[in-house]
């Protein structure tokens, strides 16, 4: 589907639609085409699998002091 850029303005959603069913959508300019619209890679299923069945204590980020991140060197 080609469509100027006129046109395209007024119909975004329609044309976002089309493009998220896998529909090709050209957006011209002066009868020249100058945009294809493509949908953007969705959120891959294996992230959040896990989401809710795994925690992590609430100082995970917290500084370490000196004497602690010291021990961690020392450590054999």
């Amino acid at each position: 589907m080609h469509y100027q850029v006129h046109e395209a303005k007024n119909q975004l959603s329609k044309l976002i639609n089309a493009a998220l069913r896998g529909e090709e959508v050209i957006i011209t300019k002066w009868g020249h085409p100058v945009v294809r619209l493509v949908p953007m890679p969705q959120k891959s299923q294996l992230f959040g699998l896990l989401e809710g069945k795994i925690s992590a204590p609430d100082d995970l980020f917290k500084p370490m002091s000196d004497e602690e991140d010291l021990k961690l060197w020392e450590s054999d």
